[in-house]
């Protein structure tokens, strides 16, 4: 079959499965960067577009708008659950985790925000919730898990504008709290994945 857009050249091959699972996992970081730039209603095919897919990709993957986001949702508590399970991991570094997240996903805010308006947002506010439960303090006192809950939601209350004034708003208001936090970091997927 030839290329439409170069009559003389080939179109390649289908590469079908061998690509589906990085077309996926590009498909969710851009959404992750397009819903942070352009809110929850940006048009999907900027989402497409940004991952370097076609549409048909990003409808093959996901249903539907809701699907993406919770796509986003998933992988932002995965990461969190990720940083916990490292071997020096503290509350201070998963944190820094929880902040990178709230800095950088419209999405993430509202859920860590506890509206709980469905059964899955709920179901990942309660393993991030368990996650914090969880992690060893490195400070004086430790903090009831509510406590943290409410402070990262209010953390997020403060993040608006650019990404550089979000992790500036984000850091200072857990000054504010007097709660200390690791360095602002995603948590990169395994080679193996």
């Amino acid at each position: 079959m030839t290329n439409p857009s170069d009559p003389g050249r080939p179109r390649p091959a289908n590469q079908g499965r061998r690509v589906a699972a990085r077309n996926r996992a590009a498909l969710i970081a851009a959404a992750r960067e397009v819903f942070a730039e352009q809110g929850l209603n940006a048009p999907l095919s900027a989402v497409a577009r940004r991952a370097g897919v076609g549409q048909g990709s990003l409808y093959r993957h996901f249903a539907d708008r809701t699907a993406l986001a919770s796509a986003v949702l998933g992988e932002n508590v995965r990461q969190i659950e990720q940083a916990a399970a490292e071997p020096d991991a503290t509350l201070t570094s998963v944190l820094g985790v929880v902040t990178w997240h709230v800095t950088r996903s419209t999405a993430f805010v509202d859920l860590l925000r506890l509206r709980g308006d469905d059964q899955e947002g709920r179901e990942l506010s309660e393993r991030v919730r368990g996650v914090l439960s969880h992690c060893p303090t490195d400070g004086p006192a430790p903090l009831a898990v509510d406590d943290l809950m409410l402070a990262v939601a209010m953390v997020s209350g403060a993040v608006t504008g650019p990404l550089p004034q979000r992790e500036r708003q984000a850091l200072a208001a857990w000054r504010l709290l007097g709660i200390e936090v690791g360095p602002l970091r995603p948590v990169e997927a395994a080679a193996d994945e």
